[in-house]
């Protein structure tokens, strides 16, 4: 059966589309229900459903930010009470809409192409939704990495970012260092770069990045290399000439 998530800080809102949806598609199952973008993010990373029906205006992260965060996890069906110019860009983009209240007639034809798109794999939105959020007057703000899944001997774990050390590459492998335990990702230091909030982690050197609450001091060895100094563990990260202006007011 598909799976659907509705997310609507108006329980009203939810309860009719919920009821209209299960009219026009009783075939759907909806597995969730989201008063707030970072409920729907979690929702989504949780079940994988193949749509999110997403209002644009929630407290906390609003729908765009959530469509960001969930990426081409799950379609996205965005609900609005806005005006013809959304529409015409929600027209030119590759997802639907949805004007509230929902109308009996807009939702079939809704339905009809979500069920035409189940097969396909949910397109990437960033053009998209930078445009939806400069029309709408919303700020979309970065969805930087939260979770990391990597190997511990013959185990697979999901590590909060935020308990994360520092990642050290290699030729095949970085090393993920919690203060509690190390483990390893295939994947490279200079694409963490760019999913990491850089103001969390910085790159000290083109192979590590570290986590800033982390950092103890910086020490220089006998040939004038900086050293990043870990709290709690023995390791002396090197920092390349590129990154030393990180340390100058240190």
């Amino acid at each position: 059966m598909p799976t659907a998530i509705l997310a609507d800080d108006e329980r009203l809102m939810r309860d009719q589309l919920r009821l209209r949806l299960q009219e026009a598609w009783p075939e759907l199952d909806i597995i969730g229900e989201a008063k707030n973008g970072e409920e729907a993010i979690a929702l989504v990373q949780a079940h994988r459903p193949d749509f999110t029906f997403l209002d644009i205006r929630m407290p906390g992260k609003n729908g765009l930010d959530a469509a960001q965060a969930i990426g081409n996890s799950s379609h996205i069906v965005f609900i609005t009470a806005y005006d013809q110019y959304a529409v015409e860009a929600f027209e030119r983009g590759a997802v639907d809409y949805l004007l509230k209240p929902a109308e009996t007639e807009r939702l079939r034809l809704t339905v009809e192409r979500l069920k035409a798109r189940i097969s396909t794999p949910p397109p990437e939105l960033g053009g998209m939704l930078a445009q939806l959020a400069k029309q709408m007057g919303l700020a979309v703000k970065p969805a930087w990495l939260q979770w990391i899944q990597a190997s511990i001997g013959q185990e697979l774990r999901l590590i909060p970012v935020e308990e994360i050390l520092f990642f050290q590459s290699d030729e095949k492998y970085t090393r993920v260092q919690t203060a509690r335990y190390e483990a390893l990702i295939r994947k490279p230091v200079r694409d963490l770069a760019v999913e990491l909030d850089p103001e969390l982690f910085w790159q000290i050197h083109r192979s590590t990045l570290v986590n800033v609450h982390a950092i103890d001091g910086v020490a220089r060895d006998l040939r004038g290399r900086h050293l990043v100094l870990i709290k709690g563990q023995p390791d002396k990260l090197e920092v390349s000439r590129s990154f030393v202006h990180l340390f100058k007011q240190m």
